[in-house]
């Protein structure tokens, strides 16, 4: 059984590759790919029926999708959306706490007081009531803080690179979120990384960007070694697409 994908049809003076790419690429980064009960076979057919065009387009936006490395396209088996295996995962946010850090470092030095003190707002407006929070909506509000981080840095090439690897975190970010009360704990180690960075001291809000961050690492190199069973589009089952 392929994915079932709900996607509205599209007026036809949209550009079309460049939408159904965005379209799919937004669908694929909500899925909980790493939930063993979810489905990760697409089917053209199905996709271009609920689009209201032919599955010309899709095919290209697919190919453009395996190249970003969202999807496989797997000769005589289909199209999967990639998930990503535990390795590539703990490399990813080893990574990920590299380039952090030097953007924290550099944030302490170039950042506004304005800048800080509307960083400062926005975690303390999410971190109120983060139990109270759907968890999809703190997740969101997270990534947003950490790459405001980066924003703060100065540096667009370290936020270029962030938001390439983001694009294969999102759904890490967002399980680990629900797990072992990491919301709570999230909100504690946000507000000492805003406290350094307002007390302009590089060194320590690198190294608190950095603990935070491996963190997660460590979290998940424990609880998720049921990945090393899950590679590979072998998994059966029917998330939620959404177009935006």
């Amino acid at each position: 059984m392929a994915i079932d994908v709900k996607l509205k049809p599209v007026a036809i003076n949209f550009t079309l590759k460049d939408h159904i790419y965005d379209v799919l690429r937004e669908s694929i980064l909500e899925v909980d790919i790493y939930d063993d009960e979810k489905e990760l076979r697409l089917d053209e057919r199905q996709l271009a029926e609920q689009l209201g065009i032919s599955r010309t387009p899709i095919r290209e936006a697919l190919a453009r999708l395996a190249q970003d490395g969202l999807v496989e396209i797997l000769p005589r088996k289909g199209v999967f959306i990639h998930r990503k295996s535990l390795d590539e995962i703990l490399d990813m946010i080893v990574t990920w706490a590299g380039l952090e850090s030097m953007a924290a470092h550099l944030a302490a030095g170039v950042a506004t007081d304005v800048d800080l003190k509307a960083l400062r707002k926005f975690a303390m407006s999410h971190s109120v009531s983060a139990s109270k929070l759907e968890l999809s909506q703190y997740s969101d509000a997270n990534i947003k803080f950490h790459l405001a981080i980066f924003d703060l840095s100065g540096s667009p090439l370290l936020k270029s690179t962030a938001e390439g690897l983001l694009t294969h975190m999102y759904a890490v970010r967002r399980r680990a979120m629900g797990e072992n009360d990491r919301a709570t704990h999230s909100v504690a180690d946000h507000m000492e990384i805003i406290d350094s960075l307002e007390a302009r001291d590089s060194e320590l809000a690198a190294r608190l960007v950095r603990e935070h961050t491996m963190r997660l690492h460590d979290h998940i190199r424990d609880r998720w070694t049921r990945l090393t069973n899950l590679e590979g589009p072998r998994n059966r089952a029917k998330p939620n697409l959404k177009s935006r």
